[in-house]
């Protein structure tokens, strides 16, 4: 059967099963079950095969920010393709696509005047691991390699950034981390600040201590870098406190380490300023970014590097012996620039600042009512809510779901059924909707999340998991 010839949704689950090992994914589970087969989508929505119309609220896998079907990038790929649809930025040699885009990332990151282009955010964090190391290697103190993350942090799935990467379930698999990397607890206030009875800003100072205490035991003369998200995507939507980063930043600069932002998720416009690092009111030395750059549209990714550890690694450094085949791709490239030009002329980014950002809080504020949500937050156009058992008037005293129960998970199959693309990650329900998203399709998303919570609710009883 040729790809073009039209398929019913049972045909193409059964080539899926036949052939495509799909990622992070019981391959021999989703046989059984058949995979949901995406194929075509506009603005925030998307059509499966059967016809059914789902709204995106996760923009594809957080990366559609400017929606789907935008003109613009599609003819930006298709003008270059035609013109130099591959050269590569080895031997000396640049494509004008690459070098506007890396003037353009300077321009909306001041602070950070080079770029070092990769194929996606996995990529980045990989050059990251090298980078920094590099850099102290040209320092003079190549015995400065260890690099500190988070439990619960998500760098992507090659073997250092799952490495960087604090996932128990992926380093139970294929011997991680690799050595030269260690983690300490995210700052997650429900886990670590409610049960000792901190405010969250009290708690935002305790947490970012946990990375002064593992540098002194390691010893700062031993330790490269500290490597974040400005908000933890993948872990749950994890916002840290006001406290946090400010904090975490006074350490590093106190001890001389490198500080890495992970803007993959939380750049371009996703929490109301153009990184998360503003946001969050802190100076990294490095970013990496992919899935906004383009918008999904092609992959892209890359780390933006402050001038400091450029200087260093431009003056000192010789060669660097590291990059990527399609470092620089000119069509990724071109795509970007037209996507980067596209947030700008919609102001995406002051529209989530001072628009629908505020919106989607206050209606974030009101879900928090319900009896099956302990805990509602948003940061831009992220946001999460906490599935409890019994809820209680002060959060302190409310109580989780067994782990056995899979309440988030139970959430999500009443979410998919009623048309609505909300992520799970344990008993947190997350989203991150695309950045063109109106007041009005705020409203829907909220009605169908409001759904979706009843059904669980009435579910969870029914089934007395809760009363």
């Amino acid at each position: 059967m040729q790809s073009t010839t039209p398929r019913t949704t049972q045909q193409w689950q059964a080539a899926d099963s036949a052939h495509f090992l799909h990622p992070f994914t019981d391959f021999k589970g989703l046989a059984r079950k058949g995979s949901r087969i995406i194929e075509r989508a506009d603005n925030i929505y998307l059509w499966d095969s059967d016809g059914a119309k789902i709204l995106d609220a996760m923009s594809g896998l957080w990366c559609v920010n400017v929606g789907y079907g935008q003109q613009a990038l599609v003819d930006a790929a298709a003008k270059q393709m035609q013109q130099l649809p591959f050269y590569n930025a080895f031997f000396q040699t640049a494509t004008p696509p690459a070098i506007a885009l890396a003037e353009l990332l300077a321009d909306v990151a001041p602070g950070f005047g080079h770029v070092f282009f990769s194929g996606s955010g996995s990529e980045g964090n990989d050059t990251i691991v090298r980078m920094v190391r590099r850099y102290w290697d040209v320092m003079g103190q190549p015995e400065r390699t260890v690099i500190i993350s988070r439990h619960n942090a998500y760098h992507g799935s090659t073997m250092a950034g799952a490495s960087l990467g604090g996932m128990a379930g992926m380093h139970a698999q294929g011997g991680l981390p690799i050595p030269g990397i260690t983690h300490i607890e995210q700052p997650y206030w429900w886990d670590h600040g409610r049960p000792a009875g901190l405010t969250r800003d009290e708690f935002g100072l305790k947490a970012a201590r946990w990375l002064e205490d593992r540098i002194l035991e390691i010893g700062a003369d031993k330790v490269a870098a500290f490597i974040g998200e400005p908000v933890q995507g993948a872990g749950g939507v994890i916002i840290p406190p006001a406290t946090y980063w400010p904090e975490i930043e006074r350490i590093c600069r106190k001890h001389g380490i490198l500080l890495v932002a992970d803007e993959v998720i939380t750049g371009f416009g996703r929490t109301g300023r153009w990184f998360g690092s503003e946001t969050m009111g802190f100076k990294p030395d490095l970013m990496t970014f992919a899935k906004g750059v383009t918008s999904g549209y092609i992959p892209l990714g890359g780390v933006l590097v402050g001038d400091r550890v450029a200087e260093a690694l431009i003056e000192r450094g010789g060669e660097f012996n590291h990059g990527y085949t399609y470092s620089g791709h000119p069509v990724a490239c071109a795509v970007a620039l037209a996507n980067i030009g596209l947030i700008r002329e919609l102001g995406l980014v002051e529209r989530v600042h001072d628009d629908v950002g505020p919106y989607l809080a206050a209606h974030y504020r009101e879900l928090a009512q319900h009896p099956l949500v302990g805990d509602a937050e948003t940061c831009g156009l992220m946001g999460a809510l906490l599935l409890v058992k019994d809820k209680a008037a002060d959060p302190r005293d409310s109580q989780p779901f067994a782990e056995s129960v899979e309440i988030g998970m139970a959430c999500r199959a009443h979410c998919f059924r009623e048309g609505l693309i909300m992520r799970a990650v344990g008993d947190r329900m997350i989203i991150a909707p695309p950045l063109v998203i109106t007041r009005a399709q705020i409203d829907e998303m909220v009605a169908l999340i409001r759904r979706c919570l009843d059904l669980t609710l009435a579910q969870a009883r029914r089934e007395g998991w809760a009363r």
